[in-house]
C-alpha cells in the first residue's frame, strides 16, 4: 500500500535543471531501500517557483524541498521516507520582501508565495501526473464536458461563459462568451475551434506550463467550445520549441480518444469532435489569430485584413472560434461550478484570475496566478519576494513587446485589463518583467523593438519599414549620437505605426517606446543632451575609471581585463587606457575594494 508520494516537477524549467536525473535516482534509491511498494514517484507539471528548481514535495506531510540535486536523494530517501526525519538543510526557506523567512516544515500552500494566489487555470499543475488521464478524471476532469453534453444546450453553455465575465487571456481581453456566440450564430457545413499556444513573448511561459502540467484541461475545454459553437474539429497551434508540451498534449488527445472523450458520439450525446496538433515554426506574428490560421492552412503566416472576422470566415474559410491556452484552461471550472464561481473573483470589468510569468530582477522568478485587482506591489514585494541585492524597484514591463512599462510610482495600481491600458501598458498574455535601478529604460525599449523588427512578417509597410526606422533612432540615442529632433521624430513615428499597421503586432510595437518615453523622459534627454546613460548600461556613453585613493594595487583587475587595458604595479594604483577599454565590466566584478566605477 502506498503511504507516501514524491512529487517532482517535470516542467521545462526543472527538466533543464536535472529533474529527470532526480526521478531516476529516487526510483533507484526507493528500490534499494525496499520501499517500492510504499512510495510512489510522480512527475508533475510546474509548481511555480522556477528559480528554486528542481522542486520536490513529499506527501502526505507536504514537505517542500528546493534546489534538490542527485547527491541529496539518498538523504531524502533514507532519512525522510525510511525514518520519517525531514532533511532540514533542503527545506525551502522563502524570500519575502527581500528577507529570508525560515518556515521549517510547512506545506507549499502556506508560503507567502502561494498564500496570495488563487489557482484556477493552474489548479492541476504540480498536483497530478499530466500524462495520466485517470488522475485528471480523479480531479473532476471531463465532468464539465459530461455536464454540458447531457444536461445543457449549446446556448446554455455560452450563457454561462458570458455570465462568468471571462475575457480572452491572450492579449486584448475580448469577452470569451461573446466571441463564442458570434461563431455559434453563423451557419456552415463545417466549423472549427482553434487553440493559440504560439507563445512568443520574451520571458513568457504561461501557456507552455498549462500544456505541460494539465493538457487534458485544454482537450476538455476545446470540446466544450466545439459543442457550444457547433464545431466538430479543433486544432492546437503550438510552438515546436515546446517538445514536452507537445508530447504531453498528444498523449492527452490519444488517451481521450481511447476513453471515448474525443471522436464520435461523445457521452452518447450524438456530438462528434476531434482534435489535432499543428506545430509552429517560431514566428511571433503567428500569435495573431488570422496569421495563425493562415499558417495552419499551410501558407506563410501573415495576418489578414479584418473584417471578415474569424467567426464568419476563419480557418479554411469557415466560422472559427480562437482562444489561447489560459482562456481555455478556465472553461471546465466555470462550467462545472457555475458563472458565480468565476465572476466573484477579480474586479468589476476584469473577472477571475490571471497567470503571470514573473521574471527579471526579482527573487521568486516563476509562475503565479492571482485574482484580477491584485496590486503590482503585492506581486513584486509579497509573491515575488522583492528586488535582489538591496536594489530598488524601477519599473515593470507587462505584455511583452506589445506592452508598456509601469514605474515605481504605479506600484499600487490594481492589475486588470482597463487599468493597464489606461496607463499605456497592456495585460498581453501575461509576461511580467521586473527591472531595478540598474536598468536603462532606453535600452529596454530598444531591446523589445529589436525583437519586433525581427518578427515582423513584412506584409505591411508601416510595420516592416516603420519599426526598422524607429529602431535606428533608438540605436542613435543609445550611442550618444541622438538629437532633440530625433526624439520628436521618434514620437511621431510611433503614432504613425500604431495608426496604420495591419495587425496587432505593428499596432502595439511602439508601446514600449512610448511608455518609457512618457515615464522616463529624463533618461532619453540625458542620452541626447548630456551624452550620458544614467543607469550605466549603454557602453558608448560610459567610461570606466579607477579611483586612485581606493585602489590597493592588488592587480586582480589587470589580470581579468580581456584586452590588456589596465596597467599598474603591485601595491600601486592602476589606470585604465580608455582607448583600449571595451567596457565589459569584468574589472568591476573582480575589484574587492569598490575602486572601479562607471561614469
Amino acid at each position: 500500500m502506498i503511504r507516501a508520494q514524491v512529487l517532482i516537477c517535470g516542467g521545462t524549467g526543472c527538466t533543464s535543471s536535472g529533474s529527470n536525473k532526480l526521478i531516476a535516482e529516487f526510483e533507484s534509491q526507493i528500490e534499494k531501500n525496499g520501499l517500492i511498494d510504499e512510495v510512489k514517484v510522480v512527475r508533475t507539471g510546474c509548481f511555480g517557483l522556477c528559480a528554486l528548481g528542481p522542486v520536490v514535495i513529499v506527501y502526505p506531510d507536504g514537505t517542500f524541498y528546493s534546489q534538490v540535486e542527485e547527491k541529496d536523494v539518498k538523504d531524502i530517501v533514507e532519512e525522510h521516507l525510511l525514518k520519517g526525519r525531514v532533511v532540514e538543510r533542503l527545506v525551502y526557506n522563502e524570500v519575502a520582501e527581500g528577507t529570508v523567512v525560515e518556515h521549517g516544515n510547512v506545506s507549499l500552500n502556506d508560503t507567502v508565495f502561494y498564500s496570495k494566489q488563487k489557482r484556477v487555470a493552474l489548479r492541476n499543475c504540480g498536483v497530478i501526473n499530466p500524462e495520466s488521464i485517470d488522475e485528471y478524471i480523479a480531479m473532476d476532469g471531463y465532468a464539465a464536458l459530461g455536464k454540458c453534453l447531457t444536461e445543457m444546450k449549446p446556448e446554455d453553455v455560452i450563457k454561462v461563459v458570458m455570465d462568468s465575465g471571462l475575457r480572452g487571456r491572450g492579449g486584448g481581453g475580448f469577452p470569451t462568451g461573446l466571441k463564442w456566440s458570434f461563431t455559434a450564430k453563423n451557419q456552415a457545413d463545417q466549423k472549427y475551434v482553434v487553440c493559440n499556444a504560439d507563445e512568443g513573448d520574451p520571458g513568457a511561459f504561461m501557456d507552455r506550463s498549462v500544456l505541460e502540467g494539465d493538457p487534458h484541461a485544454i482537450v476538455e475545454a476545446m470540446t466544450i467550445c466545439g459543442y457550444a459553437t457547433g464545431a466538430t474539429e479543433g486544432y492546437v497551434y503550438v510552438r515546436a520549441e515546446y517538445p514536452i508540451a507537445v508530447a504531453r498534449l498528444q498523449k492527452a488527445i490519444d488517451d481521450a480518444r481511447e476513453y471515448g472523450l474525443l471522436g464520435k458520439d461523445i457521452f452518447g450525446s450524438g456530438f462528434d469532435f476531434d482534435l489535432f496538433i499543428r506545430l509552429g515554426a517560431g514566428a511571433f506574428v503567428c500569435g495573431e489569430e488570422t496569421a495563425l490560421m493562415t499558417s495552419i492552412e499551410g501558407n506563410r503566416g501573415e495576418p489578414r485584413p479584418r473584417p471578415p472576422y474569424p467567426a464568419v470566415k476563419g480557418l479554411f474559410g469557415k466560422p472559427t472560434t480562437e482562444n489561447n491556452v489560459e482562456t481555455f484552461a478556465n472553461i471546465p471550472q466555470i462550467l462545472l461550478h457555475g458563472a458565480e464561481f468565476f465572476n466573484t473573483m477579480g474586479t468589476e470589468k476584469s473577472k477571475g484570475t490571471k497567470v503571470f510569468a514573473l521574471g527579471g530582477k526579482i527573487h521568486n522568478t516563476g509562475l503565479v496566478e492571482i485574482p484580477m485587482g491584485t496590486t503590482l506591489r503585492e506581486i513584486i514585494e509579497d509573491i515575488g519576494g522583492g528586488i535582489p541585492n538591496g536594489k530598488t524597484f524601477k519599473a515593470a514591463q507587462t505584455g511583452g513587446p506589445s506592452g508598456g512599462c509601469l514605474p515605481a510610482s504605479m506600484l499600487d495600481i490594481e492589475i486588470d485589463y482597463d487599468n493597464l491600458v489606461a496607463q499605456g501598458a497592456m495585460m498581453g498574455s501575461g509576461g511580467l518583467i521586473v527591472m531595478d535601478e540598474d536598468t536603462c529604460m532606453v535600452d529596454i525599449a530598444k531591446f523589445f523593438l529589436e525583437f519586433t523588427v525581427d518578427e515582423s512578417c513584412g506584409k505591411c509597410t508601416p510595420c516592416r519599414i516603420g519599426t526598422k526606422r524607429l529602431y535606428e533612432i533608438l540605436e542613435k540615442i543609445t550611442k550618444g549620437q541622438g538629437t532633440l529632433e530625433d526624439l520628436d521624430e521618434m514620437e511621431k513615428l510611433c503614432n504613425y505605426i500604431k495608426d496604420n499597421s495591419l495587425c496587432g503586432l505593428g499596432q502595439t510595437a511602439p508601446n514600449p517606446v512610448l511608455s518609457t518615453y512618457k515615464r522616463f523622459k529624463d533618461e532619453y534627454i540625458a542620452h541626447v543632451v548630456d551624452k550620458k546613460c544614467p543607469a550605466g548600461v549603454c557602453k558608448e556613453l560610459l567610461s570606466i575609471t579607477i579611483v586612485e585613493d581606493k585602489c590597493k594595487g592588488c592587480t586582480l583587475c589587470s589580470r581579468v581585463c580581456p584586452v590588456g587595458a589596465i596597467s599598474g604595479s603591485v601595491k600601486n594604483p592602476h589606470v585604465i587606457d580608455q582607448s583600449k577599454c571595451i567596457k565589459c565590466g569584468a574589472c568591476i566584478d573582480k575589484c574587492k575594494f569598490n575602486a572601479i566605477i562607471k561614469k
